[in-house]
Formats: structure tokens, C-alpha cells, sequence
């Protein structure tokens, strides 16, 4: 009905409506044509002046073309030193300079065919020539401006990390202090270089200082110095370590290239800003000197005056019916007001019936809530009414909930008086187990230290066994000392038994010379006794020859006596020879003895020496059992060590039981405790007979 009402409200008052708007319209189409007519005029003569203006500048542009050219060449050597200086590496610098080289040789042709339109251009080729002979060193110089830039970021990066971890890790104010100066030095060498880039500065040595000193810096936080600490924290360390790294792999390179050119680099930076000196005041000359010098100004300035007082009153006239248009437009509001104000009055009357209807709906809020008054002091005995105002449902929901909290208090009830019976039992358990923890400890305890005094016990006799392991050992080596010692003496004996035998052997061949002595002396006896009958036999013949056989008695008897001489002689030497082979047999017979004794001594040697190696045999058996047993005591030892480390693990893990199973009893007299506050913040509820149980 509300809609219905509205809608005969409006299209009564459409007519009126529509006849306001169509006057409005009607008088603002009017004054709109008026204004807009005027605005096409005073545009149309401002737009014929401005086309007059352009058409004498074209018309006369052919008066000045050197001039013209010589302005492009001037904006064109600016162009190319503004791109040298942007250029980041080697190419873009060349390409800059031979741009520049490019516009030099034209501006000396132009300078070559008219002498006196650019002064002072001598001096400037100069400068462009000096440029090309350095454009290497120019070149190098960018190309290390443009590495820093490029990785100076990423360490500004990094030292920003750094400087977070000294806020984390803990650092000195001092290093914390140094680090963020580092991260500001970074970018105010990032802005220098931005800066001669631009040609904003040529402060060359400025910009070497501060990465000198960054450096530096960073040397200094890596040593230490008296205005620097050193850092020592690992972490800090590491990313110091990364930043330096960083540093010397590419910067620090590209800083070397710009000290080595930094002088020449210097130089050209002069020569550059005098070029764009130059180009500038040449700018100025050609601007000067090109329209305003060959036309007559004061027409100019009536045109340009012409159009823009033509521009003006367009723009008035514009304003006008701009002005005019909002007139319309608050016309239409005033419609718009209006027909809001017929809206408002359907408004209200819907707003009236919902007011009764939202009376009807507190009644019968108000209704419930009377109904619901003892729920709120706990009564879960009530009901509420169910009835077919809005509320009914909101009563049937509200019951339904009552049903569901008396269910969830009784089983509240139930659950907390279960939780309480349970938790004394646990925690009664729980102390029990924490006594029996504590004897557990105890015993540990002792079990430990029996452990320990075993494992000093077997350090003992790891220790004892390692002493008879060292003297088992020097066994061995008096042992081997005596076998060599008896080795040394049968080599001995042997050599002597070879002596004896070469003496008895030589002895035997004297025996035999002597032997064969008294061979020659028999011999020579036989010969004796010969020559003794000849010089008888001689003696007798000369007795026969009476006087002519006197003289050769005389020799007989010479031969004779001589006979018996050699005679006697050799019963001499045959009693010396016979004495001498008595004495080389007995000689012989000794050696012999002295021979068998020698090898019986060899023997009994060799029979030392085979005890001596059994010995040491039997020693070196002896010391590595020795070092077996100490080896094994040794193990036992560490193992003995291991058990008693791991009983007092265990032993911390009891006392850790005990702790948490008396923590454990206490949260289970807490839970207790809170059972019981359960019940107590439920008893306020008040149920009916036929409570809701759980077995």
C-alpha cells in the first residue's frame, strides 16, 4: 500500500515537473547560444592572428640559415658531452666523445666559411682534441664510476644485514655506530657519483676519499684500530667477511682505475664544462640574434597582443556560459528538491506504520524478557511462552537452549566431581612415584659411585700394566742386547778357532820342514862318514907313498877332522830337530785341545744365545700381553667412565622425573582445585527433579 501511495505522489507531480524543466532548459539553450556564438568569434580572430604570426616567422626563415645550422651544431656538442658524462662504460664514452668530435668538425666548417659569426672556437677544438686523446682514460675513469655504482647497492645492502645482526646478536654502540655510518658513506658516494654524472659537481677527489675511507672501515672492523673495535661475533663476522669480499672483487678494482685517472680525468672535466660554457653563451647569441634581428618587433608584439586578448575573452565567454549552465543546473536541483520532498512524505508514513509495527514487536519482547527473568539469576526450571508474534520463534529457540544448558550443567556437575575423584587418585600415584624417584636417585647415586671408584681401580691397573708393559720392553731390549753380545762372542771364537787352526797347520808343515831338516842332516852325516873313510882311505894311501904322499896326508888329515866335525854338527841339529818336532807336536796337541775347547765354548754359546732369544721371545710374548692387559684396562676404564656418565644421565633424568612428577602432582591439585571451582561456578544453577545424569 506504502508503494502504491508513493507512486500516485509522483506522477501527480510529474507535470508540474517536466513544464519547470523544459523552462529551464529553454533559457539556458538561450543564453548558451549567445555566449558559445561570441567565443567562436573572439577564438576565430585570436587563432587568424596567431596563424599570421607563425606565417612572417616561416617567410622570413630562409634570411638566417647559417645561423640556424650553427645552433643545432652548438645544441648537438651539448647533447654529446651530456651523454659522454651519463655513459656507465667504455663504449658510451667513446660514442659520446666521437659525437662530439662529429659536431666539432662541423662547427669548423661553419667557422671556416664565416670567420666571424662564432668567437673564441679555436680554444674549444683544443679542448675536443684534448678529450679524444684521453677518451681512454676518460673512458676507464666512467667505466669505474659505473662498477661501484653498480655494486655498491648490494654491499649497502649487506651492511644493512650486518646492522641488524649487531641489533640481534648484541654489539658495542661503537660498531653498531660504525656500521651505520658505512650504509650513509655508501650512499653518499652513490649520490657523488650521480652527481658527476649529471654534471651537477666535479669534486673528483671527494668522491676517491670516501671509498678510501670505506675501506678503510672495513679493514678496521675486521683488525681493530684505537677508534674502531674489532668484531668478534661469528655471525657478524661471516657477513663482514661477504662485504669485504664483495668490496675488494669489484670495487675495490674500479677505485684503482679512478686514482690512476684521476688527474687526467680532472683535466677533462675542466676542459668539458668550459665546452659547455662555450655552447651555452652560443646558444644565446644564435637565440639573440635570430628572429627578433631581421623583423620589425612591435608587430610581433600586436599580434601576440591580439591573440591573447583574443584567448581571454574566449575564455570569458566560456565562463559565461559555464555560468550559464550552473544557473540551469540549480534550476533542475530546485525540481530535484521538490520531488525529494514528495518522497519524504511517503516516507514518513511508511515510517509510521513500522514504528506500530516495531510497538507491537517490543511488547511482545518485553513479554519474553519477564518470562526469562529468573533464567538470568540461573533457574533453568522456566520456559518461555511460545506464541505467533516474531518472538515465538526466538521462545521456541530460547527452550531449546534451556533444554541443552540444563543437559551441559548436570553433565558439568558429573564430569567435575569424576575429574575430582581422578585427580586424587593420580596424585596420589603421582607422589608415590615421586618417592619412589627419589629412591631411585639414591640408589643411582650409589651405583655411581661405585662405578667410579672401579673405574679408578682399573686406572690403576691400567697404569700398572702399562709400567710392566715399559719393563717388559726393556726386557726384551737387554735380551736382544745379550744375544747380540753372544752372537759377538761366537763370531769371536769362531774367528779364533780359525786362527788356532791356521797356527796348528803351520805348526804341522814346521813339524815336517824340521823332518825334512833331519832327512838333509841324516844326508848330510852320511856324507861325513863318507868323506871320514875317504880321508882314512887318503891318509892310508899317503902312508903308502912314504914321502910323496906327505902333503896329501897333511889334506887327509884336514878332510878328516872337518869330517868329523860336520859329524858332530849334525848329531847337533839332529838332537835340535828331533827336540823341535817333540815340541811342534806338543804344540800341535795343545792347538787341538784349544781348538775343541774353543768349539765347546761356541757351543755353549750358541746355546746362550739360543736361550737369550728365547728369552726374548718369551718377552716379547710377555709385553704384548702386557699391552693387551693395559689396552683392555684402558677400555675397561673408558667404559667404566661411559657407564658412570650415563648413570649420571640417568641419574638427571630421575631427579628431572621427580621434578616433573611433583610438578605433575601439584597440576593435578590444581585440576583438583579447578574441579572443584567447576562445581562451584555451576551450583548458582537450579535444576528440576528429573536432572539430566551420566553414569
Amino acid at each position: 500500500m506504502d508503494t502504491q501511495t508513493s507512486s500516485v505522489n509522483t506522477n501527480t507531480t510529474s507535470p508540474v515537473v517536466v513544464s519547470s524543466e523544459k523552462f529551464v532548459n529553454n533559457a539556458g539553450t538561450q543564453a548558451s547560444k549567445k555566449w558559445t556564438t561570441l567565443a567562436v568569434v573572439v577564438t576565430i580572430m585570436a587563432i587568424l592572428a596567431f596563424i599570421y604570426l607563425v606565417y612572417s616567422l616561416l617567410g622570413n626563415q630562409g634570411s638566417m640559415p647559417v645561423t640556424t645550422n650553427v645552433g643545432a651544431i652548438g645544441q648537438g656538442i651539448t647533447t654529446s658531452i651530456d651523454d659522454t658524462l651519463k655513459a656507465k662504460d667504455i663504449n658510451g664514452v667513446k660514442s659520446g666523445i666521437a659525437n662530439l668530435d662529429k659536431n666539432a668538425n662541423e662547427m669548423n666548417t661553419v667557422v671556416t666559411a664565416n670567420p666571424n659569426l662564432v668567437a673564441g672556437w679555436p680554444e674549444n677544438q683544443k679542448r675536443i682534441d684534448f678529450l679524444l686523446q684521453n677518451q681512454e682514460a676518460i673512458a676507464k675513469f666512467h667505466k669505474g664510476m659505473g662498477g661501484i655504482a653498480k655494486s655498491l647497492p648490494e654491499i649497502q645492502t649487506q651492511y644493512r644485514q650486518l646492522v641488524e645482526k649487531m641489533l640481534v646478536t648484541g654489539a658495542t654502540t661503537n660498531q653498531v655506530a660504525i656500521a651505520n655510518n658505512q650504509v650513509w658513506l655508501a650512499e653518499k658516494i652513490n649520490h657523488q657519483i650521480n652527481l658527476l654524472q649529471s654534471n651537477q659537481t666535479t669534486d673528483i677527489k671527494a668522491l676517491i676519499q670516501d671509498l678510501q675511507q670505506f675501506d678503510a672501515t672495513i679493514k678496521a672492523e675486521l683488525s681493530g684500530t684505537p677508534e674502531i673495535q674489532k668484531v668478534f661475533n661469528p655471525t657478524q663476522l661471516e657477513t663482514l667477511h661477504s662485504i669485504k669480499q664483495s668490496f675488494d672483487g669489484s670495487v675495490k678494482s674500479a677505485l684503482q682505475q679512478l686514482v690512476a685517472n684521476e688527474d687526467i680525468y680532472s683535466q677533462a672535466r675542466e676542459q668539458i664544462n668550459a665546452i659547455i660554457k662555450f655552447a651555452n653563451a652560443n646558444n644565446q647569441v644564435i637565440s639573440r640574434s635570430g628572429i627578433a634581428s631581421n623583423h620589425n618587433p612591435m608587430l610581433y608584439w600586436v599580434l601576440a597582443l591580439t591573440a591573447l586578448v583574443g584567448f581571454l575573452l574566449a575564455l570569458y565567454f566560456m565562463y559565461r556560459q559555464l555560468q550559464a549552465k550552473g544557473e540551469e543546473e540549480r534550476r533542475i536541483g530546485e525540481r530535484e528538491t521538490l520531488r525529494q520532498r514528495h518522497e519524504m512524505e511517503a516516507e514518513s508514513e511508511r515510517a509510521r506504520k513500522i514504528q506500530e509495527e516495531n510497538e507491537r514487536n517490543q511488547m511482545a519482547i518485553l513479554r519474553l524478557l519477564d518470562e526469562l527473568g529468573d533464567l538470568a539469576e540461573g533457574d533453568l526450571t522456566v520456559n518461555a511462552t511460545v506464541s505467533e508474534d516474531f518472538t515465538g520463534a526466538i521462545a521456541d529457540s530460547v527452550n531449546f537452549a534451556i533444554d541443552q544448558l540444563r543437559q551441559l550443567v548436570s553433565a558439568i556437575n558429573v564430569t567435575a566431581d569424576r575429574v575430582a575423584r581422578a585427580s586424587e587418585q593420580t596424585q596420589a600415584t603421582a607422589v608415590e612415584l615421586a618417592e619412589a624417584s627419589e629412591s631411585q636417585v639414591e640408589e643411582i647415586a650409589g651405583a655411581s659411585a661405585a662405578i667410579n671408584e672401579m673405574a679408578v681401580s682399573i686406572d690403576q691397573v691400567s697404569s700398572n700394566a702399562a709400567e710392566s708393559a715399559s719393563v717388559a720392553d726393556r726386557s726384551v731390549a737387554i735380551a736382544y742386547n745379550g744375544a747380540e753380545v753372544v752372537q759377538r762372542s761366537i763370531d769371536g771364537m769362531n774367528t779364533i778357532r780359525d786362527q788356532i787352526q791356521e797356527t796348528s797347520k803351520r805348526i804341522k808343515r814346521l813339524g815336517e820342514s824340521s823332518q825334512e831338516i833331519g832327512d838333509i842332516v841324516g844326508l848330510i852325516n852320511d856324507i861325513a862318514d863318507q868323506t871320514n873313510i875317504l880321508a882314512l882311505n887318503a891318509a892310508i894311501q899317503a902312508s903308502m907313498a912314504g914321502e910323496a904322499g906327505r902333503g896329501f896326508a897333511v889334506v887327509a888329515d884336514e878332510v878328516q877332522r872337518l869330517a868329523e866335525r860336520s859329524a858332530t854338527a849334525t848329531k847337533q841339529i839332529e838332537t835340535l830337530v828331533k827336540t823341535i818336532q817333540a815340541d811342534t807336536n806338543e804344540a800341535v796337541m795343545s792347538m787341538e785341545s784349544t781348538t775343541a775347547e774353543v768349539v765347546k765354548g761356541a757351543k755353549l754359546a750358541k746355546d746362550a744365545g739360543e736361550a737369550l732369544e728365547e728369552v726374548q721371545s718369551v718377552s716379547n710374548n710377555l709385553a704384548e700381553l702386557i699391552q693387551s692387559i693395559s689396552n683392555a684396562a684402558k677400555q675397561q676404564a673408558a667404559s667404566a667412565g661411559h657407564i658412570s656418565n650415563t648413570m649420571n644421565i640417568i641419574q638427571d633424568i630421575t631427579s628431572q622425573t621427580t621434578s616433573g612428577t611433583l610438578a605433575a602432582a601439584r597440576s593435578i591439585g590444581q585440576l583438583n582445585e579447578m574441579a572443584a571451582a567447576l562445581q562451584e561456578s555451576v551450583s548458582g544453577f537450579k535444576l528440576p527433579d528429573e536432572a539430566f545424569t551420566i553414569n
